[in-house]
């Protein structure tokens, strides 16, 4: 458990103060009288490189010497509404949008990081049954597990007024297509917002490594996407996460772009909404996801350091990230129902130089297995050429098969093709005069992060003209 440590003595003015503030907030601690215990106070002299300072508390394994109530309100979550615990990771996208959101709304919180602290993965198994599902959001000891920003305004009693500001362009995705095309309009002075449903960076942040990105030999994808995130605000876009949009409506001349919790108004729109992961569609696949079953080896590979996990697929993203997790997994087993890898040869280069990775070509998945605990245990397939079944037992399993647009919310407003991707004619334009398209979510789109930028590029070219 979280285990706060507050070092001081019954003599410390300061020292009555924190306890008292603690007390009074109903925080369990653990009280350490630096007069009574000699380890104590050589402790607090090596926090303090050398000065005893008191009270000196450890909160989640960092040290805060002489907290004022104000900062531990901060780090502990306490609020008005209740306290505020998020457990999380930095790599989650998640996470970090929800992070985001209580920053932005001035919300104290406590973040317990699952990766430094493992009596807090306990702590989320235990929450959710199980699963290492984060984030996992304690308000007033009641937990909820990964809440959208909506969910989190009505919990916390968040006021959110209205937006009448009129924007140029709204960007609805902040991928690199979304991000390229908002620093290109703030170059040409029209001013953005860009709203993104999770996390800044889109599919590209969930990349452990980019090697085929001009100026870089190699770049991890969170860190691209963070650069380019910073660039965009630097020109002076705004960027709203958690904002899912629900509709897009024109009246009086202006597109009303509806999310969950608002509404924004904006002379153009454009679409880099980009795709999310194919699933197999086989039995037990939606009942076990997040519970062995995952689609980001960046975002859950953690999970499995020293463990066996199985790989579903035979492109470049199903070998790349076999290859990331092979680093730190005890064993990769590759699943791929044609004979040979659609890979590039790069990759299948890659693979057969790795000892801990196995392939399983030519056989299709048919079926999850499922515990006792109903978590994953092993994956059933079926040789195409023998009609053979077998089982594959592993502690998790990662599905990369391909993408689907994330069109779903503008297939009555757009023209979209038979797989649903928008359909788009010259400089990005969609059926509908002031809405452009980039990114993979457009019609015979390259999922490439340097593709992407480039219809960034274009979108922005067709918004300065519309608008002049």
């Amino acid at each position: 458990m979280n285990n706060i440590l507050l070092y001081g003595a019954d003599w410390c003015p300061d020292c009555r103060r924190a306890k008292a503030f603690l007390n009074d907030n109903n925080i369990d601690y653990t009280f350490i009288d630096v007069d009574l215990d000699k380890e104590a106070t050589l402790k607090v002299e090596q926090i303090n490189n050398g000065k005893r300072i008191i009270p000196t508390a450890i909160i989640s394994g960092k040290s805060f010497t002489n907290p004022s109530n104000v900062e531990l309100s901060a780090v502990l979550g306490i609020n008005e509404v209740g306290r505020v615990q998020l457990f999380g990771a930095d790599w989650c996208p998640d996470c970090r949008r929800a992070k985001n959101f209580l920053k932005d709304n001035s919300i104290n919180f406590e973040f317990i990081d699952v990766d430094e602290n493992e009596w807090a993965t306990a702590k989320v198994e235990e929450i959710n049954k199980g699963k290492r599902i984060i984030p996992t959001v304690l308000i007033e000891g009641v937990a909820y597990t990964n809440p959208d920003n909506v969910s989190l305004t009505e919990l916390l009693s968040i006021n959110v007024e209205k937006e009448h500001k009129v924007f140029d362009t709204i960007i609805i995705g902040g991928g690199a297509a979304g991000l390229t095309t908002s620093i290109y309009a703030q170059r040409d002075r029209f001013n953005s917002l860009i709203l993104e449903k999770k996390n800044i960076g889109g599919n590209a942040f969930l990349t452990e490594k980019i090697e085929n990105y001009p100026g870089f030999n190699s770049i991890s994808g969170p860190a691209l996407m963070d650069k380019m995130e910073e660039q965009a605000k630097t020109y002076g876009a705004e960027i709203k996460t958690g904002e899912e949009v629900v509709s897009i409506l024109k009246k009086e001349g202006l597109f009303n772009v509806e999310t969950k919790s608002t509404t924004f108004l904006s002379k153009t729109v454009v679409l880099s909404t980009g795709s999310t992961y194919r699933l197999l569609g086989i039995p037990n696949e939606k009942e076990l996801v997040g519970s062995g079953i995952h689609f980001c080896a960046t975002c859950d590979g953690a999970f499995y350091r020293d463990k066996d996990i199985i790989v579903v697929g035979g492109g470049n993203s199903a070998l790349e990230e076999g290859i990331f997790l092979a680093g730190f997994c005890k064993s990769v087993k590759i699943v791929h129902r044609s004979s040979e890898f659609s890979a590039s040869k790069t990759y299948v280069e890659k693979l057969e130089a790795i000892d801990n990775i196995s392939t399983y070509l030519n056989k299709t998945p048919i079926e999850f297995i499922a515990s006792e605990n109903e978590t994953f245990q092993s994956l059933k397939v079926r040789d195409n050429d023998s009609n053979k079944e077998e089982l594959i037992s592993a502690d998790g399993v990662f599905i990369f098969i391909g993408l689907i647009p994330n069109t779903s919310p503008f297939k009555e407003l757009i023209d979209l093709d038979e797989r649903g991707f928008i359909k788009t004619t010259g400089l990005a334009e969609t059926s509908v005069n002031g809405i452009f398209a980039a990114g993979d979510c457009r019609e015979g789109a390259i999922a490439q992060v340097a593709a992407a930028t480039g219809e960034g590029v274009l979108a922005s070219y067709g918004i300065r003209n519309f608008l002049k």
